[in-house]
Order: structure tokens, then sequence, then C-alpha cells
């Protein structure tokens, strides 16, 4: 980076060769507004010629234009560049400072601007509204709410605190850093807020979780006339597709057509997300398709579309386009073409894939390592598995751990789940997941004993396991149900409804399958256990409230067992009806007696 700046004059652009027979306030004003131009255009060759002119007039020492060079080259990523203008510029103002600092926060060098910052109040300049916000964007970069919470403190002492740039930037820190109690007390009591500010709040409930806090917040916003940006769009599109809120979400999009916010990259990616989430994969099709300049997040949102609604050919097709067009590929984008080869059990092109990371240098994370082994071992390669678990030059983590205990479940393989329990023992706190995965590859053998020595391992630590349910979505409101619910004010209709259903399957040949009843009970109780899990209910209930015509989409928090798989083929093909169950993994489109999984997943 530091050799692009010119050392010795180079040929000029063509509309500055007069600027020598120029007054020198004409070539001040003429050079003042080229660089603000190539500035806007980014246009980095015209600029570096320029900056040679400049130095050969010797304007550089002039703060204003030492000011722009610095802005040239930090929206021009070469924030470097900008810290060599800085430091030769003979006069340092707080606008020379407040720009240094930008380019760096702005090029993601965030310990960089602090410590630039640092170096400024030891120099006895005075922070103001447009340095403020650069530092603190920092701290948030940095995760550092010490750095913030100190920063913040001289923006009391300065007078700034309810400045509305230097107040919003305060709470987007405190917000991104997860202090959301320290933001909301803020954000309450500014006098003034404008939009960033608002979609700080909004994006820190958000990442937290709390979506209802997020989604009344966008409405208290909407109702006061913010004029919202795509920021917060996405944050709250995200939000429906978190609680995959289909309805709203679409409402959501409508409002983002009518702002002409639907065309953003930012909002396309959180549309992309929520139609896929939803089940909806020809809407995530048709957003993506109308986004003009898609960046790289978008590209992403479209390739785990895909291998989530198990159309791994398309994501492969996706990835060739991506980077025929010399969009360079990221860990995300691997980690989306390894997650589509693994619930399609292509090997080989996972391999491959896993193999090209290396092409870009990119080295593979826990979460590629932890597909990797998933596909390996629901393709029954399990000694490959773990051959690779030990030449990773990672430690074993429990989504690596969590991968192989579900090849040893789903193929029987009760001894090297005891070997997986030990090097379990090893990471020493784990989640409640891992000790039913444990459990469950035990039960799955006919192992008992073992299997409820996982269980009540899980029971001495206090932990519990998460309880199975679904829901579907009618309107604006959520329907949920747990395994054998009776709480539902349809519960009559529900399982009356199932009865009916049951008989029609039984006469198509559908037969249970209580292997999937993991617990040591007899035959009638399995029976009983199975035919009333969460998401029978929830298609019940589809089946009494939606026309025929329309889909019947439920969401579950776990995996679907396979009798139930094999339940809803049958309740597809006997009712007409497109069935689509999204499970913790992936989505399921049942349609004609067949799911798109292939019955692999």
């Amino acid at each position: 980076m530091l050799n692009q700046l010119p050392r010795r004059p180079v040929q000029p652009p063509q509309s500055v060769l007069s600027l020598s027979d120029q007054s020198f306030e004409q070539s001040f004003k003429h050079i003042s507004e080229l660089l603000l131009s190539l500035t806007r255009s980014r246009s980095l060759p015209k600029g570096l010629q320029l900056h040679a002119q400049i130095l050969k007039l010797g304007l550089h020492t002039i703060p204003l234009v030492s000011h722009n060079l610095i802005n040239f080259y930090g929206k021009t990523q070469l924030p470097i560049c900008s810290c060599r203008v800085f430091d030769e510029a003979p006069l340092k103002s707080a606008t020379t400072w407040s720009s240094v600092i930008a380019s760096l926060a702005q090029n993601e060098l965030p310990s960089l601007a602090i410590e630039f910052f640092r170096r400024m109040l030891e120099s006895g300049v005075r922070p103001d509204d447009h340095i403020y916000p650069s530092a603190t964007k920092s701290s948030a970069i940095l995760g550092r709410c010490d750095v913030g919470q100190c920063i913040h403190g001289l923006v009391v002492k300065t007078g700034f605190e309810f400045d509305v740039f230097v107040g919003s930037s305060m709470v987007d820190m405190y917000a991104k850093c997860g202090e959301i109690r320290d933001a909301r007390k803020l954000f309450d009591k500014m006098p003034e807020k404008n939009v960033v500010s608002w979609s700080g709040m909004i994006s820190g409930y958000v990442l937290l979780g709390e979506d209802e806090e997020a989604l009344r917040l966008f409405k208290q916003a909407l109702f006061e006339n913010l004029d919202v940006n795509d920021f917060t769009f996405s944050s709250v599109v995200r939000v429906c597709g978190n609680s995959t809120l289909l309805e709203l979400g679409r409402q959501i999009h409508g409002l983002c057509f009518k702002t002409s916010y639907d065309s953003s990259s930012f909002v396309g990616s959180a549309l992309v997300s929520l139609y896929s989430r939803c089940g909806v994969i020809e809407g995530a099709y048709r957003v993506f398709n109308e986004i003009p300049v898609k960046n790289l997040g978008l590209w992403n949102a479209m390739l785990i579309a895909c291998a989530q609604h198990a159309q791994p050919d398309n994501a492969f097709e996706l990835f060739g386009e991506m980077k025929s067009l010399g969009i360079k590929p990221n860990f995300i984008s691997f980690l989306c073409l390894l997650y589509a080869c693994s619930h399609s059990g292509l090997v080989e092109k996972g391999q491959y894939y896993f193999e090209m990371m290396k092409e870009y240098g990119i080295e593979p994370g826990a979460q590629h390592y932890a597909s990797m082994v998933d596909l390996l071992g629901r393709a029954g390669k399990l000694q490959e598995a773990v051959s690779m678990i030990k030449n990773m030059s990672i430690k074993p983590t429990e989504s690596i751990l969590g991968a192989l205990l579900t090849g040893c479940r789903i193929h029987g393989d009760a001894d090297l789940a005891a070997f997986v329990a030990d090097k379990i023992s090893e990471l020493g706190n784990v989640s409640s997941g891992l000790h039913v995965l444990l459990s469950n590859a035990y039960a799955a053998a006919g192992r008992w004993e073992e299997a409820a020595k996982a269980r009540k391992m899980l029971r001495d630590r206090g932990m519990k396991k998460e309880t199975g349910l679904s829901w579907v979505e009618d309107g604006n409101k959520v329907h949920t149900f747990a395994s054998g619910d009776r709480t539902h004010m349809k519960t009559k209709e529900i399982y009356q409804k199932l009865e009916e259903l049951g008989e029609e399957m039984e006469r198509a040949g559908y037969v249970a399958d209580t292997s999937f009843v993991l617990r040591r009970v007899d035959g009638e109780e399995k029976n009983q256990a199975i035919r009333y899990h969460s998401e029978r209910l929830a298609i019940a209930f589809g089946f009494i409230t939606f026309p025929p015509e329309r889909p019947i989409r439920v969401m579950k928090n776990l995996r679907v067992c396979g009798d139930c798989h094999t339940a809803i083929k049958f309740m597809s093909k006997c009712s007409g009806r497109v069935i689509i169950v999204r499970d913790n993994n992936r989505f399921h489109r049942f349609e004609d007696g067949k799911c798109n999984c292939g019955d692999y997943w």
C-alpha cells in the first residue's frame, strides 16, 4: 500500500496540466474540487496522479488539502496511505485528526484508530462531534466497552453528551458491545434522535435475541415518522426471519419496496434469509434476482438458502457465477457449500471445496471441520471422520464432536460413541444437546445402561433437555405445540384429524417405526409416544385451518425423527397437499409422498 503513494511527480491528469499557470488561490480551489470529485468516484489512479501534482505545487502543506487527501485514501481503502499523508502534514488541525481516525475506523483498523485518538488527546487537540463517532465506532468493532466508557466520560466532560451524532454513536457502541441497558438509558435521555440511534437500539436488541422489543421499537420509529434506512430495515427483516414471521416479513418487504430500499444488498440479503427460513425458497430467488448490485453477503445468503432447501446443484452453479463475476468467496461462502454437500451426501464434492479453500488463503475453522465431519459421518465414513479430527490443526470443539456423534447415532456405532464420550469429558462444561446426542447414540444401538448414564450426567449437572416444539403461523398469530400437547383451543379437532389421517395412512401402507422412540418402554407406549409428536400436531392444525391449495409450513426446533418423516410423506400422498417442515438443520418439502431431501438428512 505504501508504495502506491507518489514518490515524485508523475504525468498528471489533463484537467490539472495548466494548474501551474494559475494563481495560487485558483490552483488551491481547483485541486480541492478535483480531490472531492475523485473521492466520490473512488478513482484511485487519477487520485494518485493528482497527489503527485499537489506535491509538485507544494499544496500538501495546506491543512484542508491534507484533510481531503486523507479522506480520499480512506474512501479508496488505503488507510495506511492516509496515515502517511497525516504524518507528513506540517500542521495538524482537529479536522486533520478527524480525517485520519475516520479513515482507520472505516477500514477496519479500530486499534490504530483508538491509538490515534489517544495521540490526539496527548497533543492537546479537543475532540469534536466528528471525532467522537469514529472513536466510539472503533470501540464497538473491538467489543471494548471499557474503552467506549472512557470515551463516554470525555464526551460528558466536553459537553457533547446531548449532541445527536455523538449520542447516537454512543448508543450504537453500547448496543453492539451487548450493554443494552446502558444503550437504552442513553437512548431514552436523548433530546433528539436520528436514524443511527434508532437503528443502533433495534440492531442491539436483535443481536441479543430480544426480537419482540426490536419490533416494538421499529413500530414506534414508524409512528414517529422516522426516515429509516437500509440498516434499520435489514435488522427488522432479520427479526422476522429468526422468528419465522412470514406475514410480518412480507409487510415490511412492502415498506422496503415503497421506500426503494428493496434494491439494497443489505436489505436483499435479509429478505433472502427471511423467505428461505420461512420455507418460501421461490421468494428468496425472486428477491436475489431483482437486486441490481449484489454484494458478497447477498451471494452467501442465497448459497445457504440453496443448501437448506436441498438444492446443492443450484448452490454450485451460483458459486461458479459468483467467481466468474470476480467476487472473491470468503469462509462463509465455503461453509455454505460444505453444508450443501453434507446434507446431500456429496462426499467428493465436499472434499473438493474443502481443498479449494487453500487457493483463496482461507484456513479451515471449527465450523468447516464440523461440516466435513458431519458429511463423512452421515455417509458412513466414520473412520475417515475420526482421522480428520485427529489431524486437525485445531482442538476438537463441541460442534465437531457433535457432528461425529450424529454419525454414530445414524449408523449405530456405540463403540465409537464411547470414544467420543471420552473426548467430550475433556472439554469440561458442554451444552445439554451434546449429552442428549450421546444418550441417543447409545439408545439407537440398544445400549440402554450407557444411555441412562448419559442422561443422569445431564441431570447431575442441573441441565435439561431442550423441549421439542413445533409452530405454525396463521395470519399474525403463531401456534406452538409440544409432543402430546392438549392445551390448544382446537385440541379436539386436531386429535380427531390425526386419527383420520392415521387410518388413511395405514390403508396406504404406513407402519409406525417405533425404533425412533429412544426410551425403554413397551410397544403400545412407544406407539402412543410417536403418534403425537409436535410436528404432527402442528400439521393437523394446518389441515383443519388452511385452505387445500395453501402449503402447510411447520417450523421445529429439533430434528425430525425418522418415523415422523415417513408419516409426513404418507400424509402428503393421501391428502395431495404440500407440507414444508423446517427442523434445526434443513427444510423438508413433502409432496405426493416424496421429500426433497431424498430421505438423506
